[in-house]
């Protein structure tokens, strides 16, 4: 795409969709878009680039629509039938002081119901707190969630008001956190494009092919401990994938649970333990109904007693350590500044073949 076309393809963009294109761009096609704006908007989006873009004021928009709180309904009424065109997503509008400092919101609906000589003071609806500009957008996402929001005021350190944020941009960052948990749990890129090099692509993906290579050498390490018990017993070969699948399965639940319940805030420090306990009497209780229904499956076909009970204990040990270890994992993880939904099902499915087949297997050793 030429420089002109790309420069056309911006053109009414808002400042904070703008933004976040702006680092992609081509150094002459940048110099050409700034160049269109005027100094007003070029002002607007170098205030919008100089915080993170994963933060509330990358997050923001510029078109915010304030009053002052010395004036009546009819004022401000007035005032937006001069804009003639309100910014997208305008449910309310801000009142500031002299200094630009954020005092309060009032709602469209509160001006269209009261007499136009009412002073707007009264109507100052000052519940709704602004979001801090270096507020993460995760944190902002919550907020929306928690308030049902349709916009909220942005304000910077010094309490003044810099903008605001609308729910269309919390929608696209709920859908990029959707996004970076699926390709995580794969192992993938999120920025890795669809049609990427084949050598680029390769490269990522072979960094945890790697890995997954690791914890499978470590969980045959274990295996072969008990190479003794295999050559005995045939049946032990065949059923050790059961063990293993219903820990991975059970873990796994509880990993993507926890992850997410982290990720939205539901999950903290203080109710971790109550979790964890819970998803240990979880596993429990599913590893005590599934070990009768595979002990029962064991017998019909191998008949042995011996080896059914086993096998039992042994899915009720691994369902335990499963639920145990995916409620545990993400905050673990998190203490090391590692993405849980990148790095907890590798980890997560080495725990529960490794304690799977060291309960299995050594279960038989010792009464087999």
């Amino acid at each position: 795409m030429d420089v002109d076309s790309i420069v056309n393809a911006t053109e009414g963009l808002d400042m904070d969709d703008l933004a976040d294109i702006v680092p992609d761009l081509p150094e002459s096609a940048l110099h050409n878009l700034l160049l269109t704006l005027d100094h007003k908007h070029r002002d607007h989006l170098k205030r919008v680039l100089s915080y993170p873009e994963d933060s509330a004021g990358g997050l923001m928009n510029i078109d915010i629509i304030t009053v002052r709180d010395d004036v009546n309904v009819r004022t401000v009424i007035r005032y937006l039938r001069l804009l003639k065109k309100m910014p997208n997503d305008t449910d309310k509008v801000f009142v500031v002081d002299r200094s630009y400092k954020y005092l309060g919101s009032i709602h469209i609906s509160t001006l269209l119901t009261n007499e136009a000589e009412q002073n707007i003071n009264p109507l100052i609806n000052k519940t709704l707190k602004p979001i801090s500009a270096d507020m993460p957008e995760k944190e902002v996402a919550h907020l929306f969630e928690q308030r049902n929001l349709i916009s909220a005021p942005v304000i910077d350190e010094n309490n003044q008001l810099i903008g605001r944020i609308t729910i269309d941009d919390v929608v696209d960052v709920i859908r990029d956190e959707a996004e970076h948990s699926v390709m995580s749990m794969a192992g993938l890129d999120e920025e890795e494009d669809v049609f990427a090099p084949v050598m680029q692509s390769s490269k990522r993906r072979s960094v945890w092919l790697g890995v997954n290579l690791i914890t499978v050498f470590i969980a045959v390490f274990f295996i072969g401990l008990f190479e003794a018990t295999l050559q005995e017993k045939i049946a032990l070969a065949i059923l050790m994938p059961v063990v293993a699948s219903m820990g991975g399965i059970a873990g796994t639940q509880t990993l993507i649970l926890v992850t997410r319940g982290i990720a939205t805030g539901r999950v903290t420090t203080s109710n971790l333990k109550v979790l964890m306990n819970k998803e240990v009497a979880i596993g429990f209780l599913n590893g005590i109904v599934w070990s009768v229904v595979i002990a029962l499956a064991t017998y019909f076909w191998f008949e042995d007693v011996m080896l059914s009970l086993v096998i039992a204990l042994a899915v009720i040990v691994n369902l335990i350590f499963a639920a145990f270890s995916g409620a545990f994992l993400p905050s673990l993880l998190i203490k090391f500044k590692i993405d849980p939904a990148l790095a907890g099902g590798v980890i997560l499915t080495t725990i529960t073949d490794v304690i799977g087949f060291v309960a299995f297997l050594g279960l038989a050793s010792l009464v087999i």
